[in-house]
């Protein structure tokens, strides 16, 4: 029989390309959607289109939040694989709505794993951790690097992280994290520093603005591609044991270098196209996040191809092919 998978977040970047992967690998696929007025299934393509009566994958109306309705899911499903992905996941936002942040980033993994120990099911939990963890603690950051959260977002991931370790150890529950660091693709959220870049290239190739104005220039990030680390994300499922694993390239560029390679990819000088403003600062900024996932590399055999580079142009290769912008 088919594995089965529940994939909280499924709409999202990563949730989209997860869901793609399991397929592929033969897995029966459902996922969480929050609900709303209007279906927000752009990323899943031809996966699920909702004029249609058999669908590659399930889709469940469920709120993070919504402890009994997640339970009656969880136990309908019986899931063999549950990939924790859901949670307000924008650095920025969350200084504006940190309650909710907290809500989802960090207790939407308590609920799920109350639910799994409440009915007693035999599964393995993946539970999406970030960069954002270690904040002001200096490159290169690995599993042993201190964690230094600087917004709400990453203080919910924290206690997230956190709580994924204490249910291993007290309740046995095979739950793994993945330090994952900055990771893109075309189907980014265009609110997110690398999409906003690139499809602000194709707008100004357009002729629909003159320039992009961005906050922090200066702040050096490691970017991976995303459905690599997606990938990533499957393979710490398949190990026999739980653990904690950061994924990243290793190679570090500034918010200046992206531009620079996402601009030049059209042939446009990017200082003259690229300006600043302290509207778009963050109350505490996070200076330099780069990774150490040799770990990753020794355990499944994991390592990052793509670096910034290479993505920029493939986000602004897509965002010019598209006559609207989704996400």
């Amino acid at each position: 029989m088919a594995k089965v998978a529940l994939i909280s977040g499924i709409t999202g970047q990563d949730g989209s390309y997860l869901a793609e992967q399991l397929l592929e690998k033969g897995y029966e696929v459902h996922g969480l959607v929050r609900r709303a007025s209007t279906f927000n299934t752009a990323r899943l393509g031809d996966l699920y289109r909702s004029t249609e009566l058999e669908q590659r994958i399930s889709l469940h109306y469920v709120d993070a939040v919504d402890a009994l309705h997640l339970y009656q899911i969880i136990q309908q499903v019986s899931p063999n694989e549950i990939y924790n992905l859901a949670a307000l996941s924008h650095v920025a936002q969350s200084f504006d709505q940190p309650e909710y942040a907290a809500e989802t980033a960090g207790l939407g993994l308590l609920r799920i794993l109350e639910v799994v120990r409440a009915i007693g099911l035999n599964c393995k939990i993946y539970q999406a951790s970030t960069s954002e963890l270690f904040g002001s603690t200096p490159p290169p950051q690995n599993e042993l690097s201190k964690f230094n959260p600087r917004s709400p977002y990453a203080a919910a991931k924290l206690y997230a992280h956190e709580t994924a370790r204490i249910y291993r150890e007290a309740f046995g529950i095979f739950v793994s994290t993945g330090i994952l660091f900055n990771h893109e693709s075309p189907r980014r959220g265009r609110a997110f520093v690398t999409r906003k870049i690139t499809t602000a290239v194709s707008e100004i190739v357009k002729g629909q603005r003159e320039y992009l104005v961005l906050g922090n220039l200066e702040a050096r990030r490691d970017w991976g591609y995303a459905p690599e680390y997606t990938e990533a994300m499957w393979k710490i499922l398949q190990l026999d044991e739980p653990t904690d694993l950061v994924i990243a390239t290793g190679v570090q560029y500034s918010v200046a270098d992206f531009c620079k390679f996402a601009i030049e990819a059209v042939n446009l000088d990017w200082k003259k196209y690229t300006k600043t403003s302290a509207q778009f600062e963050r109350p505490l900024e996070v200076e330099s996040l780069c990774g150490d996932a040799s770990l990753a590399k020794q355990i499944i055999n994991w390592t990052a191809t793509t670096l910034a580079p290479e993505i920029a142009e493939i986000m602004v290769k897509a965002d010019l092919e598209q006559d609207r912008f989704l996400y």
